[in-house]
């Protein structure tokens, strides 16, 4: 078993790159086991395939430098917060029994985003609950609950409870990021159906909102990120 520090259940194949790959770059830096679990293929995307998709979510992989990508394969746009899905979800928390767990926002424009962060918080603490049985390659799982659930912040605009410096591995997120050149803006693409995230104004926009959280805290980019839960510090030096 490779057990993780940080475990990212997010449902698209690039949501991980685009709304936390800067901190996870800076953890995995640190020496921290960090991997990714997309919960669909984005087979519904408006361009390329599930396969190109899955190809370039391995290309981001190397990039990042994960210890593990993995995909679940739910139905892209209906999947549910279900019993039958948070049973997949809960047995990937505890195949890699992370601290944390990083996943969508709370709500967004996009469906998907504010179901898979519920399915995500509700799989989480089911997790832990030894009664719930799950199994991998035939053995019964050991429950298991993270110390913490992240949502990082997507399209929409939402307060953020936490922010994390990542200036210094912002060109890094962002070669994660254009890994996926049938998603986001590549000229080579363009006889392809245009979209929002397609447009370099979207890429300008990750970029501002980055900047905006940066400014907040003293840096020139951040990542943010809310909680459910109360969060505590060891000591008040150790906030900014």
């Amino acid at each position: 078993m490779l057990k993780l520090d940080i475990l990212v259940l997010s449902v698209h194949p690039d949501d991980a790159e685009l709304g936390c790959s800067g901190t996870l770059l800076k953890e995995i830096a640190k020496g921290k086991k960090v991997g990714i679990v997309d919960l669909t293929r984005g087979e519904l995307g408006t361009r390329g395939t599930a396969e190109i998709r899955l190809s370039e979510a391995e290309a981001a992989a190397q990039i990042l430098g994960l210890h593990v990508r993995e995909n679940l394969g739910l139905p892209d746009g209906f999947f549910e917060n279900t019993k039958e899905y948070q049973l997949k979800v809960i047995a990937a928390i505890r195949k890699f029994q992370p601290e944390i767990v990083i996943t969508n926002a709370f709500h967004d424009r996009h469906p998907d985003h504010g179901r898979a962060s519920d399915l995500v918080e509700v799989s989480a603490f089911f997790s832990g609950l030894r009664k719930v049985e799950t199994f991998d390659e035939g053995k019964l799982q050991e429950a298991w609950r993270p110390k913490l659930v992240l949502h990082f912040i997507q399209d929409r605009y939402i307060e953020p409870d936490i922010l994390v410096d990542v200036t210094e591995f912002w060109d890094k997120k962002m070669a994660s990021i254009n890994a996926y050149g049938s998603q986001f803006f590549n000229p080579s693409w363009k006889n392809e159906p245009q979209t929002y995230i397609s447009s370099p104004e979207f890429t300008a926009v990750v970029e501002g909102r980055a900047r905006e959280f940066g400014k907040s805290i003293g840096v020139k980019y951040a990542e943010g990120f809310t909680t459910k839960k109360i969060l505590g510090v060891d000591s008040i030096f150790d906030l900014k």
